[in-house]
């Protein structure tokens, strides 16, 4: 089951800077946030998949393609 992380859950569980984070989101190598209203949240499926593809050693064209593919099917079951 997907749940919904908020920025200190993303930041816990990528031991990443908030900083970084959103560099990276720049960079197209992690999903943008789902918008909530006023709030954001990323679904963990796919906090978890970025990580799986850091650790398996996967490139920075790698992850970029991960994450837009997992961006394309947010988009797909909206």
């Amino acid at each position: 089951m997907t749940t919904l992380l908020r920025m200190p859950d993303v930041i816990a569980t990528t031991a990443l800077a908030r900083q970084t984070l959103y560099r990276d989101m720049r960079r197209g190598l992690f999903p943008r946030p789902v918008k909530l209203g006023r709030a954001s949240a990323w679904p963990s499926d796919a906090v978890d998949a970025v990580i799986a593809a850091r650790v398996a050693g996967k490139t920075d064209d790698e992850i970029r393609a991960l994450v837009a593919d997992l961006q394309r099917q947010r988009a797909v079951a909206a």
